[in-house]
């Protein structure tokens, strides 16, 4: 049944997936306490009370337009998919990196529509490796590997071989894309804040940025209103990823904030960044009293 509700999503144009996506993000606010209790949290968290307030009926709607949009953009035919992108700010960046002979890695928080991003990189650009995690409905895992393994765009699996493949993407002067604000297991993590929280936080982005000759580039698929499509965005971090794992992976973090509070409605605040791993590292005690 899901699967044919996947298929049938995917059939209708992509204004109509928006539109079913907004229901489908209210009908998860109201059917989830607890999906509530995340969403509201963590947006007030990151932008204070009265700002939240305006911008919580844009993020609930954003929510399930993120989820249903990904039904499109896996089983459209490329060519149609990527005719949706209105426009790419910052490509510079790119060619200013291997102009310079640097591989690149490339950073899509949760933000829009972010598995545009390897698609179009792969078409225009050359080829990437990205990242993934299985789906947690396994029936959807066949949809998610054809819809993402397109053009000059390959994916690896969220284990050891996969981050060897990354590596050596970047080794030989390719791209690699990870999604740098997914709660890591407790061994592969740091404390770092994150919108004045702390946040148990990847070391992986931290550590690919340390191959030799990377350049890191923040890049996120603004949603246009109406089904009118995306508008990409690329750009340097918010401050330079340098120091050692720690101050890295702060810095990652820091480049995160930034490129949610230019357009805070679309980012999935639902998404429980907070969560700590039962065997995380103790806090650590610049972390116990609340940032002022």
């Amino acid at each position: 049944m899901l699967v044919f509700l996947f298929r049938l999503i995917a059939r209708l144009p992509l204004v109509w997936v928006h539109r079913l996506g907004a229901l489908v993000g209210w009908l998860a606010w109201y059917g989830s306490g607890r999906h509530r209790q995340v969403l509201r949290e963590n947006l007030t968290g990151a932008v204070g009370e009265a700002r939240a307030r305006e911008l919580l009926p844009e993020a609930i709607v954003a929510c399930g337009q993120q989820i249903l949009e990904l039904a499109w953009v896996w089983q459209r035919p490329l060519d149609e998919v990527l005719a949706k992108i209105v426009r790419v700010e910052g490509e510079q960046y790119i060619h200013d990196a291997q102009a310079a002979g640097r591989s690149i890695l490339v950073l899509t928080p949760h933000f829009g529509c972010f598995d545009l991003n390897s698609l179009w990189w792969g078409t225009h650009i050359g080829p990437c490796t990205v990242l993934y995690r299985p789906p947690r409905i396994p029936a959807l895992e066949p949809f998610l590997i054809a819809g993402r393994e397109r053009g000059q765009a390959r994916i690896a699996a969220a284990n050891a071989s996969g981050v060897r493949l990354l590596v050596r993407a970047l080794r030989k002067g390719e791209v690699a894309g990870i999604l740098p604000d997914q709660t890591p297991k407790s061994g592969d993590g740091v404390w770092a804040s994150f919108f004045g929280r702390p946040a148990w936080t990847m070391t992986l982005a931290a550590r690919l940025s340390e191959v030799r000759n990377v350049a890191v580039l923040m890049m996120r698929a603004e949603r246009l209103p109406h089904g009118a499509g995306y508008v990409i965005h690329i750009r340097p971090p918010a401050q330079p990823v340098q120091g050692d794992l720690a101050a890295r992976a702060q810095a990652i973090n820091h480049a995160i904030e930034a490129e949610i509070l230019t357009c805070p409605a679309q980012y999935l605040w639902a998404y429980p960044r907070y969560k700590v791993p039962g065997e995380a590292a103790p806090l650590p005690p610049e972390f116990s009293t609340p940032a002022k």
